[in-house]
């Protein structure tokens, strides 16, 4: 069965870094994009960056444009979201999501706390 499974998250201070990782399994990983989403409390999901199966192609929410890099190692089956210069705003519990045959995956998602 499909699984993803987030890692990285963790407690940081403002103009900080973190990498996320998550690792898939249950099918054929190097065929479909990938995307990034993170919740904020009280707020609904939403898409923070995407990449495409090749890893060539990437997309990003214009409020982390420049702070965050999506990359994936197809070999390893795992995807992974570089943030930096990190702000307070962006605690969340981030999500690693697939979508296969129109049928959308998540994992369990990773907490991210920026607070000093």
């Amino acid at each position: 069965q499909v699984q993803l499974v987030e890692s990285g998250g963790g407690l940081v201070q403002p103009g900080g870094s973190l990498r996320l990782s998550c690792a898939a399994s249950g099918f054929t990983f190097s065929n479909y994009p990938m995307r990034w989403y993170r919740q904020a409390p009280g707020r609904e999901r939403e898409l923070v960056a995407a990449i495409s199966p090749p890893g060539i192609g990437t997309t990003y929410v214009d409020s982390m444009k420049g702070r965050v890099t999506i990359s994936r190692d197809n070999g390893k089956n795992t995807v992974y979201l570089q943030m930096n210069t990190l702000k307070p705003e962006d605690t969340a519990v981030y999500y690693c999501k697939a979508e296969i045959r129109s049928i959308g995956y998540w994992g369990q998602g990773t907490q991210v706390t920026v607070s000093s």
